[in-house]
């Protein structure tokens, strides 16, 4: 079956975040994108509400607990219709306090045009809270 539009600009989207650079994933987002972390009981389970915010205030700050370059998301799974996009993911990577980072994830994002408008994130929370 063909690639869909919507999955060319979440392909695109993971490629671009692998990479740390975040002013070219900034781009990638619709002004008014959000991104929402399913998780409960864990700092960051919230809504983060623009583009601007979704960097700065939440990527940013993750990616610097990381070592640098880290982590991966690892594509396992795209399924699409219409604009909304389910994707099955592995997160690798080191903390900067050397612990091994593996998690999986489900992400919906629904793309508006060839921006990245809504996204939740649905991962393994317990993982997160055994990392500190």
């Amino acid at each position: 079956m063909a690639e869909t539009r919507s999955e060319r600009v979440v392909k695109r989207f993971f490629k671009t975040l692998n990479t740390g650079n975040l002013e070219r994933l900034r781009a990638l987002f619709h002004e008014q994108a959000t991104w929402t972390i399913m998780g409960t009981g864990m700092p960051g389970a919230s809504e983060m509400k623009g583009r601007h915010a979704i960097i700065d205030e939440f990527l940013g700050p993750v990616r610097g607990m990381f070592v640098p370059g880290d982590p991966k998301i690892h594509i396992d799974r795209v399924i699409s219709k219409g604009p909304v996009v389910a994707v099955e993911a592995r997160g690798l990577g080191r903390l900067t306090n050397g612990k091994e980072y593996n998690n999986r994830y489900a992400f919906m994002i629904e793309v508006k045009g060839d921006k990245v408008f809504a996204l939740k994130e649905y991962m393994d929370s317990y993982h997160v809270s055994t990392l500190s």
